[in-house]
């Protein structure tokens, strides 16, 4: 196989990256996109050259207008889409937002309607099946020092 023919099969899948921040009462904070009509978390698409985690940073700011810490890596979900082809998803650990950094939150008015923190177990309500998996994964590894790996929102054993 030559070069160019190894090339063109190659995977070239788009990757995004977002963030997962808690309240003091272990609410995750979902955002209201103007362009959704489901909530989803801060975050977005991983521009060339960057990292999935320098695009949470960013995607966060741009989104909330804050700089909060952002940990480790909590969720890897290989999350192909009809029309749109590979997509690799990364979920980040933001931890707790402080009274401060929630007082300075400000919505990026063209792309987001709202937020709100609400309980892990309102978040299936919310938002669509593949982003509430990942969520609950991450929540479930957030204290074991692992990470996630999913396909479709699922782990691989019982995704297909």
């Amino acid at each position: 196989m030559s070069n160019n023919e190894h090339e063109a099969k190659m995977a070239r899948p788009r990757m995004a990256a977002g963030a997962l921040f808690f309240d003091e009462a272990d609410r995750i904070l979902l955002v209201e996109p103007s362009y959704k009509d489901y909530r989803d978390i801060p975050g977005g698409y991983v521009e060339h050259g960057e990292s999935p985690r320098q695009a949470c940073v960013r995607e966060v700011f741009e989104e909330l207008r804050i700089r909060p810490n952002i940990g480790r890596l909590l969720v890897v979900d290989w999350a192909p889409t009809p029309g749109e082809g590979d997509k690799i998803l990364y979920l980040f650990d933001g931890g707790y937002l402080s009274a401060d950094l929630r007082g300075r939150i400000t919505l990026q008015a063209d792309e987001l309607h709202g937020y709100g923190f609400h309980p892990a177990e309102h978040v299936p309500d919310l938002t669509i099946p593949r982003l509430a998996h990942r969520i609950a994964a991450a929540v479930q590894v957030r204290t074991t020092g692992l990470t996630a790996y999913l396909e479709h929102g699922e782990p691989p054993e019982s995704a297909g």
